[in-house]
C-alpha cells in the first residue's frame, strides 16, 4: 500500500473577502502523479504552497507524514544576491562527490546539456527567467525527495525540455508529483489523476487531461447544468483530442468508444474548405514568399538559404532550438528586419498582426474594454459572424467587470490576454504568434483556439506549447541550428527524433536505433497523414472540377485552374506512390 505523504482535511483559505478554498479535503500518497487545473485566480498555486507549508490555512488542518521531504518549483524564482547556481544546485558538496553520481549527471544533461562549469560560478540573479527556471527545476529533481511540486514548469523550457522533463519524471516512479501548468500535452504525458479548483471547491478525476476533457463532457451531458458554450467548446476540444496527435500517443487515456460516442455529430474543429475559400478572397494567392533568402542576426548567419511560400490559410508551426532563428524569421515576415540577401515578397493585401514576447506600451489610464474599442468596436469571424469588443474581451478571460479594470492594475499575464486582444480587433488576415500561450490559463487557452478554428487567413506559431501547437497548426517547420529550415511532416515527434539523433554520436548510436514497434507506430501515422492528404487532394480536385464548368467564359480563370488540376494531379500521384510504399513496409 502506498504510503501517505500529506493530507488536507476542511482546508479553507480567503484573500480579503474572496474565498480561493473551502472546506477541501483531500490527499497525496506516495508515487502519486496529479495536474492541478482552473482558471487563473481560482487558487492553484495557493492550494499548492498550502500543501508545502508554505503557507497556512485560514481553517482546517494539513497534516504530514513522519520524514516526508516536500520541495516546490515556484513562479518567483528567489535567492541571496550572492549566490551562485553551484551553491543553490549543488550546496557545499565537493565536485568529486556529485559529478559521478549518474542521476545529477542525467539531470545536468537534460537540463544544462551536460556539466559547465562556468555556469555554477555565475551569480543566480544575474541569470535569465528560462535560465533560473532551470537551476529550480535542477536542484529539485538532485535532491532526495517524496513529492515536488511544479508550479509552471514548462515556463521558459522548450519543446526538447519540456520532452526531456516528461520522460525523467516518468522515470522516477516513487517520486509524487504535483503540477500546475497550462501545458496541457506535458499533463496527459506526467499525470495519471486531475484535481479541478473551481468556485472554492476541489473536483477529482482519474486520468490525465485527455480523461479529464471526456469526464467533464460526460458531466456536462448528464447533469445539463452547465451553459450551453461552456458545453460546445468542451465536445469540440475532445473532438479534437480524439482525432489528433494526444490521442494516438502510447499512453491513452480515456476509453475510446465512449469518446466516439460523444463525438458522433461533432464536426471537425476547422472547416478548412470554406476557411480557405474565406483567406483566398482576403489575401489573394500570394502571401509571403521567400526567394533564396538569408537570415541574419546581426554579424551571425541564422538561415543561409531559404525558399518557402506561405500561402493563404496556412497554419504553420514553427519548432527549433534556441538561437536558431525563430523569432528573427517571424521578424522578418512582420517586416521589423530584412533579409540579409535574397527576397521576400508580401502580398499587396496582406496585413500582417505580430504578437511578439515583449509587451507594448499602454496607456495605464485606459480600462480594458477602452484599450480594446480604441483599435475597433467590432470584429469579422467569418461566415457573416461578428463580435463586438466586449464580446471578444470576455472570450479571452476579461469578465464584465474585468472589462472596467485600469491597464495599470492588470498583470503580466492578463497584459499579454490585452495585447492579443487589440491585435485580433484589428481585423489582421495574418497573424504571427511569438510564444502566445505563456501566462494563459487552459480555459483561456481553449477560448483562443476556438477563434483561431473560425480564423480565415495564415497563422504562423512559435511556442513551447506542443498541445497547442498541434492544435492549431497543420503543417510544421523546423530550425535545427544548421542554417537551414526544414520541412516536418510528422510534426513535433519529427523534430524531437531529429534532436536525438544528432545530439552526440554515442547518444546516436544508443538511442538512434528505433525499435520495431516504435517504427510501426511512426509508419501508421505517415499512413494517416497520407491519407489525409490524399483525400484533401481529391476534394480540391472535385472544387477545381465544379468551378471549371461555371467559369466556361473566363479564359484567364480556366487556365489557372487548368494548371492547378495539373499540378493537383501530380500531387495525388507522388501521395498515391507514397501511400503504397509505406502500405509494403507496414506490411514486411
Amino acid at each position: 500500500m502506498a504510503r501517505n505523504l500529506v493530507n488536507l482535511e476542511g482546508v479553507s483559505k480567503a484573500f480579503d473577502i474572496r474565498a480561493l478554498l473551502v472546506k477541501v479535503s483531500i490527499g497525496v500518497s506516495e508515487g502519486d502523479r496529479i495536474g492541478i487545473v482552473g482558471r487563473n485566480g481560482a487558487g492553484k498555486s495557493t492550494l499548492m504552497k498550502i500543501i508545502a507549508g508554505i503557507e497556512s490555512p485560514d481553517e482546517g488542518r494539513v497534516t504530514q507524514g513522519n520524514s516526508v521531504r516536500v520541495g516546490m518549483l515556484s513562479q518567483v524564482d528567489v535567492a541571496d544576491k550572492n549566490a551562485t547556481v553551484g551553491d543553490i544546485v549543488i550546496g557545499d558538496r565537493a565536485k568529486h562527490e556529485w559529478a559521478s553520481d549518474p542521476k545529477i549527471r542525467e539531470v545536468f544533461t537534460g537540463l544544462f546539456g551536460g556539466f559547465d562549469d562556468h555556469l555554477f560560478e555565475r551569480v543566480f540573479i544575474t541569470l535569465s527567467g528560462g535560465e533560473k527556471r532551470r537551476v529550480g527545476l535542477a536542484k529539485l529533481l538532485i535532491d532526495e525527495l517524496d513529492l515536488i511540486m511544479l508550479d509552471e514548469p514548462t515556463n521558459h523550457l522548450d519543446v526538447e525540455g519540456v520532452d526531456w522533463l516528461a520522460r525523467y519524471l516518468n522515470g522516477r516512479k516513487d517520486l509524487a508529483v504535483l503540477v500546475v501548468t497550462h501545458d496541457r500535452w506535458f499533463l496527459d504525458a506526467v499525470t495519471d489523476r486531475t484535481w479541478e479548483v473551481v468556485s472554492g471547491a476541489l473536483e477529482e478525476y482519474d486520468g490525465g487531461y485527455s480523461a479529464y476533457v471526456l469526464a467533464k463532457a460526460e458531466r456536462a451531458r448528464q447533469a445539463s447544468a452547465m451553459d450551453a458554450r461552456r458545453n460546445s467548446l468542451i465536445r469540440k476540444e475532445l473532438a479534437w483530442l480524439r482525432r489528433g496527435a494526444p490521442a494516438q500517443t502510447v499512453k491513452p487515456k480515456f476509453r475510446v468508444d465512449a469518446a466516439n460516442e460523444l463525438i458522433s455529430s461533432e464536426p471537425a474543429p476547422r472547416d478548412k474548405s470554406e476557411l480557405l475559400k474565406f483567406a483566398l478572397n482576403r489575401l489573394g494567392r500570394t502571401v509571403l514568399e521567400y526567394q533564396h533568402a538569408k537570415i541574419s542576426a546581426g554579424d551571425k548567419e541564422l538561415i543561409s538559404e531559404l525558399t518557402w511560400n506561405i500561402g493563404p490559410g496556412d497554419r504553420f508551426g514553427i519548432v527549433g532550438v534556441n538561437g536558431a532563428g525563430k523569432t528573427t524569421l517571424m521578424r522578418t515576415m512582420a517586416s521589423e528586419i530584412e533579409v540579409a540577401a535574397g527576397k521576400l515578397v508580401t502580398g499587396i493585401t496582406v496585413k500582417i498582426a505580430f504578437l511578439t514576447q515583449h509587451l507594448d506600451e499602454l496607456d495605464p489610464t485606459w480600462r480594458v474594454l477602452e484599450a480594446v474599442e480604441n483599435v475597433a468596436n467590432h470584429i469579422e469571424i467569418g461566415k457573416g459572424r461578428t463580435l463586438s469588443a466586449s464580446q471578444l474581451c470576455e472570450r479571452l478571460g476579461f469578465d464584465r467587470d474585468g472589462q472596467w479594470t485600469p491597464v495599470g492594475d492588470l498583470s503580466g499575464g492578463e497584459k499579454r490576454r490585452l495585447q492579443l486582444t487589440r491585435l485580433l480587433m484589428d481585423s489582421p488576415n495574418v497573424l504571427l504568434l511569438d510564444e502566445p500561450t505563456n501566462d494563459f490559463d487552459i480555459e483561456t487557452l481553449t477560448e483562443l483556439e476556438d477563434l483561431l478554428d473560425s480564423y480565415g487567413g495564415t497563422l504562423i506559431v512559435i511556442s513551447h506549447d506542443r498541445y497547442f501547437l498541434e492544435r492549431v497548426c497543420d503543417r510544421f517547420v523546423g530550425l535545427m541550428g544548421d542554417q537551414e529550415l526544414r520541412d516536418l511532416p510528422r510534426g513535433v515527434d519529427q523534430y524531437l527524433e531529429h534532436r536525438a539523433q544528432t545530439s552526440s554520436n554515442t547518444a546516436q548510436s544508443n538511442s538512434g536505433k528505433v525499435s520495431n514497434a516504435a517504427q510501426e507506430r511512426a509508419l501508421k501515422k505517415d499512413l494517416t497523414r497520407v491519407e489525409r492528404q490524399i483525400q484533401k487532394a481529391k476534394e480540391k480536385v472535385a472544387n477545381l472540377t465544379l468551378e471549371q464548368e461555371s467559369a466556361s467564359f473566363d479564359a484567364t480563370r480556366l487556365s489557372e485552374i487548368s494548371l492547378e488540376l495539373v499540378q493537383l494531379e501530380k500531387e495525388l500521384i507522388a501521395r498515391e506512390e507514397e501511400w503504397l510504399e509505406i502500405t509494403l513496409k507496414l506490411e514486411n
